[in-house]
């Protein structure tokens, strides 16, 4: 079965410190940007402003843009800097944007469905609501305060893992194949 896989646009970040790789991939993690204006921030932006921060860089793997961009962050092998006791096995994406006042694009929902296919492919990771969760789900106990991913994109989260199951299991070129015909006499396709 063949899967449509995502372009990422690569991103070379030098980050303040070295960076540990997991040793298993078992969780993915939804952000938003958040803030008090709805923004379309890019990985550099949040490159930097992480460092700012005091961490080494860009805490998530992906940033999912506004128009779909999917920009990569941190490279997919490392521990993650997104969601405090989790980052040693889950990979992280940030789609750009409040929503908890504003609402996700078309475009990033789309394009986060099938990241998230093509991650639990290559992690292979159920394609489920419990593998793949919001920020503030990985935060049971509300240590951090967290509303992220926002209000308008958790309640998006179980239509993206939806779309992510049908872009991981369906044959997208199905369509595209003529119908096969058997000769009812010598058995052969035309």
């Amino acid at each position: 079965m063949k899967m449509i896989r995502t372009n990422i646009v690569e991103k070379k970040f030098n980050f303040v410190s070295s960076l540990s790789n997991r040793s298993h991939t078992d969780l993915i993690v939804i952000h938003h940007t958040g803030g008090a204006r709805d923004i379309d921030a890019s990985a550099e932006q949040i490159h930097d402003w992480h460092i700012s921060a005091g961490y080494s860089g860009i805490g998530y793997h992906f940033v999912i843009r506004k128009d779909g961009t999917i920009e990569r962050g941190r490279p997919i092998n490392a521990v993650g800097s997104h969601a405090f006791g989790s980052n040693s096995h889950s990979i992280g994406i940030h789609l750009s944007g409040n929503f908890e006042i504003t609402y996700p694009t078309m475009a990033q929902i789309e394009m986060t469905a099938m990241l998230i296919a093509n991650l639990c492919v290559d992690f292979d990771i159920p394609t489920d609501r419990n593998h793949v969760k919001g920020h503030f789900e990985v935060d049971p106990d509300g240590l951090s305060g967290t509303s992220c991913p926002g209000k308008n994109l958790t309640a998006q989260l179980d239509t993206i893992v939806g779309k992510a199951n049908w872009y991981r299991y369906s044959e997208p070129d199905v369509v595209d194949k003529p119908a096969k015909k058997i000769c009812p006499t010598c058995g052969r396709e035309f």
